[in-house]
């Protein structure tokens, strides 16, 4: 019996398991078919019938996208609105935070920390700062000013040319083409006063103009710049008529100042290796040591000299004033190269550089032997130029001939006298690119000076323009404390013709100033004017 009842058990339990397996099979199948009944058709149902090429089917297909389009177009806008409304609860928040803070500052409560919170400029400050800088620019009314000397004049522009009075390193009075930046910022104001004069904003005595103004239209335009304000700009358009014109006046405020960095820069461990191409010239070459010895030496002591000379004549004296200056100081820093070929400037400076074997990425200053400089320049030298980042260029203070400036002098002044940055008795040389500082990983990688170049000029303007092409920023500013010597300049008969030009040009606008020279060519009817007054 109780192996009969084991049995039955036992068929018991497999006849419900059979039976709760397929009534769970027939629940799924149940659950199936209303999925598929209450599944709504799909996008790529209707894109299968739309695509069938009936009339009807492509009409459907047509008022499908007209209504996701309209969707589109309704959800857009919702959103527009909801930014808005954010836009100004943000504002209203921000304004009665601002509220908050001034009245707790005015009763000295403000909670400490939140002193920056309140000196945060909001959109509204902004707007008011440029605001102040166009009522205190010269632009609607004239102001004050102590003389001549402290107007700022316009420049005028075509959509051609620019016509100015600070001709810089061009010298051309008429700039043409424009510089591509110059020319990106006076094309893009003259675009916004078109869109401003095309605008449904703009007319005249409620009368709606009779044309689109076009840049056809432009005539000229005005410009300057107030440095601590912004830039103005008066632009002139024809009119309907002949007689008539449209005037529109622009100003680009310039913004508060922002800070970008802040850092200690250490420059006691920076040498600099000043490189000097030498032929003969061993007088210059003694005044030029006397200079190293007062400002490297003495009072600097982080330099290398390193003297490429050309050629054998001459160069027993070089090393003899080598030889004494260590005797005399102890310094022995000193590099002296020979080479048995022609001169070249381009060719020893590049020597010169490539002659460094330490580790050391050493910063390089390709000087003249008719350089004079001082303890502040090679600070400059140390802070200007960065490796892998920034080469510096200064432009130098050029001499004139000390004869023909204390010519009516009977004895002439010291040289430290005569180095002084007047008009009278010298020049900012800003079309020289010869002194230069950078490190000697950028000149390498830089590809050095152009080798082929013989004798004077033109080699370290190829170089300028290698930096010009790179990413590397070029630092250049006129710079007080270099000087270059006056001295006695010959342009050799075989030099190729622009050579001879530019060595030419260079000779007459270092002998003096433009006045002084008229006095020498006056000079005799300067005398019958005298003798007449006497």
């Amino acid at each position: 019996l109780k192996r009969q009842s084991t049995m039955f058990k036992r068929w018991l339990m497999a006849l419900v398991a059979r039976v709760g397996l397929i009534v769970l099979t027939l629940c799924c199948c149940v659950l199936l078919l209303y999925l598929l009944a209450c599944k709504p058709v799909s996008h790529s149902s209707h894109q299968s019938l739309l695509w069938s090429g009936s009339a009807t089917s492509k009409e459907r297909y047509m008022a499908l996208l007209q209504e996701r389009e309209d969707s589109h177009r309704h959800y857009i806008n919702s959103l527009t609105k909801q930014i808005a409304q954010l836009k100004e609860a943000l504002q209203e928040r921000t304004q009665q935070l601002q509220e908050s803070l001034d009245k707790a500052k005015i009763k000295g409560i403000l909670p400490q920390g939140l002193e920056s919170l309140h000196n945060t400029p909001t959109q509204s400050d902004l707007k008011e700062f440029f605001r102040s800088q166009l009522n205190q620019a010269e632009v609607n009314s004239g102001v004050k000013l102590p003389s001549e000397y402290a107007l700022i004049p316009f420049d005028t522009f075509t959509l051609q040319s620019v016509y100015q009075l600070e001709t810089g390193l061009t010298r051309h009075p008429a700039e043409r083409p424009v510089r591509k930046d110059r020319r990106d910022e006076l094309i893009g104001t003259v675009e916004t006063a078109l869109h401003v004069l095309n605008g449904p904003e703009h007319h005249t005595d409620n009368i709606r103009r009779k044309h689109t103004f076009s840049p056809s239209d432009f005539i000229q335009g005005l410009t300057r710049t107030e440095r601590d304000r912004g830039s103005i700009y008066e632009l002139t358009f024809k009119g309907d008529r002949p007689q008539d014109f449209t005037q529109l006046v622009l100003f680009r405020p310039f913004g508060p100042v922002m800070k970008v960095k802040s850092e200690i820069v250490n420059t006691q461990s920076i040498i600099i290796n000043i490189i000097v191409p030498l032929l003969k010239r061993v007088d210059t070459f003694k005044q030029f040591i006397k200079n190293f010895r007062e400002v490297c030496i003495q009072q600097d002591g982080r330099v290398h000299l390193t003297v490429v000379y050309f050629g054998r004549d001459q160069i027993d004296k070089v090393k003899a004033v080598l030889d004494q200056t260590t005797r005399e100081t102890r310094f022995r820093s000193f590099t002296l190269i020979q080479l048995n070929e022609e001169f070249s400037r381009g060719r020893g400076l590049d020597v010169g550089a490539r002659a460094w074997r330490r580790s050391q990425n050493i910063l390089l200053f390709f000087c003249d032997v008719d350089i004079h400089f001082t303890a502040d320049f090679l600070t400059s030298c140390r802070l200007s130029a960065e490796p892998g980042k920034r080469v510096y260029y200064p432009v130098l203070f050029s001499q004139y001939n000390p004869s023909i400036i204390y010519r009516n002098q009977t004895l002439l002044p010291s040289l430290q006298q005569q180095l002084v940055i007047r008009k009278e008795s010298g020049f900012w040389r800003d079309f020289g690119f010869g002194m230069t500082c950078q490190y000697r990983s950028d000149f390498i990688n830089i590809g050095g000076f152009d080798r082929s170049i013989k004798g004077w000029g033109l080699e370290d303007v190829h170089l300028y323009r290698k930096y010009l092409h790179s990413k590397l920023m070029v630092i250049r500013f006129p710079t007080r404390s270099l000087f270059h010597l006056w001295h006695e300049k010959s342009c050799a008969d075989e030099l190729p013709p622009d050579k001879y030009k530019m060595c030419m040009q260079t000779k007459a606008m270092s002998e003096a100033s433009h006045s002084q020279l008229g006095e020498l060519f006056f000079k005799q009817e300067i005398q019958v004017h005298a003798q007449k007054q006497m």
